[in-house]
């Protein structure tokens, strides 16, 4: 049985990136994604670009294409004429997210009209009915502006009850946060699938440096590995390789609904991965693997 993967883009920032796009479009799509989401900048800055990106997914191979839209310090008017436009372009999946706050906002007096993603998914709703799948985020653990874990998972129910379909996680390392995060949905009757979110590494630097970002913890051994490789850069990809291969193996013999990879715009690596994973799916659907089954 294949594994469900889907594949997460981000709009080139260069017109040499701009040129390698599709090159790295048709490479993933051999993989045979359900899914291509395509991510924007901070605060909704680059949505032109999310646009023009989703078209090329969709002009390079056919795939669908889910556009990131966040609200946060947007209007219902300029959300609505977004999800026209999508629509109008064929689009039938929405990740649907609140965005960052500016800096000196992160109050309860966010600007706009939508303060949080919960209400972003209402108005998708309330507007387009079904049409559209819904995506959310969830954070295993814990996003890294929310004041504790429970309120963060509070904000994660809401969203459900608000009609999201499923959930993409943030980047993890810890499986431990991801299994503890199921168990928790189970107990509040939360059954939407949750797809763990999949970073490869390839570096020590940007590695670090996203999971300061995101609140993403970055187990001791693990960083003080990759800062021993940092020199030497394929040892220090071939460890990630095997690290990561052996993490979506630990989730999907535990029961996750499929994988979400963060590309970085570039298909080698997570092509590796998805290549190494083909024996956890062969091992999964006869039965061989833990309690979960792809």
């Amino acid at each position: 049985m294949p594994i469900p993967i889907s594949f997460e883009l981000f709009p080139p920032r260069t017109p040499e990136a701009a040129a390698k796009l599709p090159g790295v479009v048709c490479q993933l799509a051999e993989a045979k994604p359900a899914y291509f989401s395509v991510t924007h900048g901070a605060g909704g800055s680059d949505q032109d670009g999310t646009y023009e990106t989703l078209l090329t997914v969709v002009r390079e191979c056919g795939i669908e294409a889910a556009p990131h839209l966040t609200c946060i310090g947007s209007t219902k008017e300029k959300v609505a004429a977004l999800l026209d436009k999508y629509r109008a372009a064929g689009v039938k999946r929405i990740v649907a997210l609140r965005g960052d706050l500016p800096a000196a906002a992160y109050t309860s007096a966010a600007p706009g009209e939508f303060h949080y993603a919960n209400e972003l998914v209402s108005f998708i709703r309330e507007t387009h009915g079904d049409h559209f799948t819904i995506e959310v985020a969830a954070y295993p653990e814990m996003h890294p502006q929310a004041t504790n874990a429970q309120a963060d998972f509070e904000n994660f129910r809401r969203k459900v009850e608000a009609g999201a379909d499923g959930a993409i996680t943030q980047l993890f390392y810890n499986v431990d946060a991801y299994l503890d995060f199921m168990e928790r949905c189970a107990k509040a009757n939360i059954t939407i699938p949750v797809t763990p979110g999949i970073m490869p590494i390839i570096g020590f630097a940007n590695i670090v440096r996203f999971c300061g970002g995101c609140g993403a913890e970055l187990p001791r051994w693990l960083k003080l590995r990759l800062e021993d490789l940092q020199e030497d850069k394929p040892s220090l990809v071939e460890f990630g390789i095997e690290f990561v291969t052996r993490l979506c193996e630990t989730l999907l013999k535990n029961g996750a609904p499929g994988l979400h990879f963060y590309t970085i715009n570039q298909a080698d690596p997570t092509l590796r991965l998805v290549a190494n994973l083909v024996p956890a799916a062969t091992a999964s659907a006869s039965g061989i693997s833990g309690s979960g089954s792809v």
